[in-house]
């Protein structure tokens, strides 16, 4: 086996065109926003007599509480022996750049036989997450009368609510500019739900990167902005990342939503992904309303393993104690 750095856009994309279980968090531009962003990435490949077995994107994350590889919705590997020449390479990696452990959120079922394979090899479950372990998807290979009647009754009748009102306008956007009216959304809803945003530099960059494939959805009602959505379009999938909105009884949300599914479709994408939702059902989870809200476009959910750590040095410790804290003190 050996291992080789991938440094083609096309090579590289073209690895996922026959995968289902993906996320733009191993595409090439989120890599490149990445970059953008100030940290290191590597793409690498494990190749066994030129066939490739397996293979990831890795981002070099420098954050106050340590250094750290991390490996968003990866890696992706055939067999058990390809995933452990892979760590090998990335264990050298982690030790050049004095990271204290190597992170991992993989796109894998969680089930025994997943969690055998990264306990075998040293890992612990991270104390908390920064992306989706659970995630609502939606099959468009329906029809949309079929997709309407798939949803919740109240889900519907509010989407046709919307329709029916004139004062109601979805703008779709792919100005830059536009982000901007996202942002003035965005930190209004921080303050109701309490959560630490994005920057307005981290929301464009990533804009961009993912540009022409990044759809910006506004609901505007009698000349003021309601609710806002960046979708991400890319492998066949599109996906409802970045979301804001205040509250109202214009049902302005759930047309916006309906629009971007059906953006999504025009595509020629064969699945929506509308993100995380809450690993609880409990009314309590600061989550609970988000969940409630995708659930109801139908759907189903996907359970992925919990996000997985491998210490390296003592300094490791320091970082999860600090995590459990803050996990607490977020209610999650």
């Amino acid at each position: 086996m050996e291992i080789k750095e991938v440094k083609q856009k096309e090579v590289w994309e073209g690895f996922f065109k026959r995968l289902i279980d993906k996320t733009f968090l191993q595409s090439w531009d989120w890599g490149e926003f990445q970059k953008k962003m100030g940290e290191k990435v590597w793409r690498i490949a494990v190749f066994e007599e030129n066939r490739m077995i397996a293979f990831c994107q890795t981002v070099l994350i420098s954050a106050k509480r340590g250094k750290f590889l991390f490996l968003a919705h990866g890696p992706f590997f055939r067999e058990k022996e390809g995933f452990s020449f892979l760590l090998s390479f990335l264990k050298k990696k982690a030790e050049e750049e004095k990271c204290s452990f190597i992170r991992i959120a993989p796109l894998l079922e969680r089930n025994e036989k997943n969690k055998k394979i990264f306990k075998d090899l040293g890992f612990k479950q991270a104390p908390m997450h920064t992306h989706p372990e659970l995630t609502w998807q939606l099959d468009l290979n329906l029809k949309e009368e079929k997709l309407l009647m798939n949803m919740r009754k109240t889900t519907r009748y509010l989407i046709r609510q919307g329709i029916k009102n004139k004062d109601l306008e979805i703008i779709k956007s792919s100005n830059v500019k536009d982000v901007e009216l996202f942002n003035e959304l965005y930190l209004e809803t921080v303050k109701y739900h309490h959560f630490h945003p994005f920057s307005l530099k981290y929301l464009k960059e990533e804009f961009l990167s993912f540009s022409p494939n990044s759809v910006i959805f506004l609901a505007k009602h009698k000349g003021k902005y309601l609710a806002s959505a960046i979708i991400l379009f890319w492998s066949g999938i599109g996906f409802y990342h970045q979301g804001a909105s205040i509250h109202t009884k214009v049902p302005a949300s759930y047309l916006m939503q309906w629009e971007a599914i059906k953006e999504a479709k025009k595509r020629g994408c064969f699945l929506y992904n509308f993100w995380g939702i809450a690993d609880s059902d409990s009314k309590n989870h600061p989550w609970y309303g988000l969940s409630l809200f995708k659930k109801g476009f139908g759907g189903y959910e996907k359970k992925y393993l919990k996000t997985q750590d491998l210490p390296l040095s003592f300094k490791y410790y320091l970082t999860r104690w600090f995590e459990i804290l803050r996990k607490k003190k977020r209610r999650l």
